[in-house]
């Protein structure tokens, strides 16, 4: 569940290829090969990465000025670390991360080292972190004082080995399907286009498809820190990112300094990934909801009902018209639930989807179109959205192992659709290529306290569609010494990037001071958008 734009997949939930998602969940270790050393491959993994963090210590990072398509304007600057494709063979094939960075505003004497970041997904960038710096976001201007904003691709990712599992021209082409199957037929067709995506998955990046998890991406984090000539780790998680963060601290709890983790994946091994994203289908209804309430409270701003009922015969007009002829010949069902899946993801949405939206019911419909449609013409765009969805696709599949038993997704997501039409079987599509896997899957980290794991600050609001409350919780329980920040009526999905100074506060004092309050805190929510 990313936790950027909502052009592909921000969440953790897709219709055959155009989603939001943002979060997911995964980690896990694996087993040894066959006719390999009897030694448990968690321990040949743990000495591949101390053998890699060492190597990259030496190394270092050559920064230097970032290239001009990366959109990264100085004083920004870019470097590389190399990490091991397969941490049980530290001296076999290596691939090289794309890393970032903006310096500490504040004097020497201010700085207190490297916050290294990651947005979500699995498949977000965090290179555009250091721009925070650069275009003096006010909310982390404290922060910055003290600290080199890090960001990186993880690998897979963008400049970092990239992978790929489709033509990203044929992966945005629509209109696309409607998710909501009509018949069996339906149901069928949309099965046999996961599994030709989880094929070429195989077919375009086979060899990196068995080391896409979360805890090789965990381990290339402690790589980087080491690269930067950091003793300890500052992170920040957000979405995914969160997952991430919990991993790493599980794997190298020593090697930490400070952690914010930000709107929470739930680490608990039953839920990494199939129940999450099932999860995540009953919070997006709730938070569709409250958006459509807050559609209705502005009926004067948007003419589309005074009641949320009102909104949503609105939208199920909406969506019967595009199923019947899709607006413009290229909004579907399937492309509107893209565009209006952002609503219940971000607030900073909640404007702009019921603008379009006023616009359509008012006649214009070429708004929705620009909104809804894809840009054929740009083709980076489409590169990057596609290989977006290629790694959220196969870190979610590598993970953990996923049913494959297609009467088990029918049921289930026969029976969430019921209540909870929104999004679940958009959310099933997007997930199904795992059920045929190509590659090896793994087993979930544990995830734990161990000797050495700082106090970990949770920041978590309670109506999260794309990570449901609950995954604080749950990771607050496993965390010893962990402090939870409370966002209460708010949902939101990044809470830390938003103006709260109930939150933005005590983010600073942690990142600044290690300074945590004596138990757990509620804040009252951010300010509700203004039409």
């Amino acid at each position: 569940m990313r936790e950027n734009r909502p052009k592909s997949r921000l969440l953790a939930l897709g219709s055959a290829g155009a989603l939001v998602t943002a979060t997911l969940i995964a980690g896990a270790v694996s087993a040894p090969a066959a006719g390999a050393v009897s030694r448990p491959a968690p321990d040949r993994e743990a000495k591949g990465a101390q053998v890699a963090a060492a190597r990259a210590a030496k190394a270092g990072v050559h920064w230097q000025d970032c290239p001009a398509d990366w959109g990264l304007a100085k004083p920004i600057q870019c470097g590389w670390v190399s990490v091991p494709l397969d941490y049980a063979h530290p001296y076999g094939k290596q691939i090289k991360l794309a890393v970032d960075r903006a310096r500490n505003t504040g004097t020497a004497q201010e700085r207190q080292g490297a916050l290294v970041y990651n947005p979500g997904g699995p498949g977000g960038s965090g290179l555009r972190f250091p721009t925070r710096i650069t275009n003096k976001n006010p909310i982390w201007a404290n922060v910055a004082k003290a600290y080199d904003f890090v960001g990186f691709d993880p690998r897979g990712v963008g400049h970092s080995a990239p992978i790929s599992c489709i033509d990203p021209q044929e992966f945005v082409k629509a209109p696309k399907a409607d998710p909501v199957p009509d018949s069996q037929a339906d149901k069928n067709a949309q099965r046999k286009l996961a599994r030709e995506y989880a094929e070429g998955c195989g077919e375009r990046s086979g060899r990196m498809l068995p080391h896409m998890t979360t805890p090789n991406t965990a381990r290339d984090l402690d790589v980087i820190r080491a690269a930067l000539g950091e003793k300890k780790l500052n992170y920040l998680g957000v979405s995914y990112g969160t997952y991430l963060g919990a991993v790493y601290g599980t794997l190298f709890p020593g090697h930490l300094r400070r952690m914010v983790v930000d709107s929470v994946v739930d680490p608990a091994r039953e839920k990494i990934w199939y129940q999450a994203n099932l999860d995540q289908d009953v919070a997006f209804e709730g938070r569709w909801k409250d958006w459509q309430n807050w559609v209705a409270a502005n009926d004067a701003a948007f003419h589309l009902g005074t009641t949320r009922a009102a909104v949503q015969a609105k939208w199920l007009k909406l969506r019967a018209t595009a199923k019947k002829h899709p607006i413009g010949g290229v909004v579907g069902p399937a492309e509107l639930i893209a565009l209006f899946q952002s609503a219940p993801y971000y607030d900073s949405s909640w404007v702009p989807v019921a603008s379009v939206f006023s616009k359509y019911v008012a006649g214009d419909t070429q708004a929705l179109v620009d909104a809804a449609a894809p840009d054929l013409s740009d083709t980076a765009g489409n590169i990057a959205s596609e290989n977006s969805n290629a790694v959220y696709t196969a870190v979610e599949c590598a993970d953990a192992k996923w049913p494959t038993s297609w009467q088990r997704w029918d049921r289930d997501n026969t029976r969430l659709n019921k209540n909870y039409p929104f999004l679940t079987w958009s959310n099933a599509w997007m997930n199904l290529p795992c059920a045929t896997w190509p590659a090896k899957q793994h087993t979930p980290v544990e995830v734990t306290t161990h000797k050495g794991l700082p106090k970990v600050l949770i920041v978590q609001s309670t109506r999260d569609a794309a990570t449901p409350y609950g995954g604080a919780v749950e990771l607050h329980k496993r965390f010893k010494g962990s402090r939870l920040i409370t966002e209460k009526n708010a949902g939101s999905h990044g809470v830390t990037g938003l103006v709260n100074p109930c939150i933005n506060q005590r983010v600073d004092a942690y990142l600044l001071k290690g300074a945590l309050d004596g138990k757990d805190v509620t804040c009252a929510p951010h300010a509700t958008p203004k039409p």
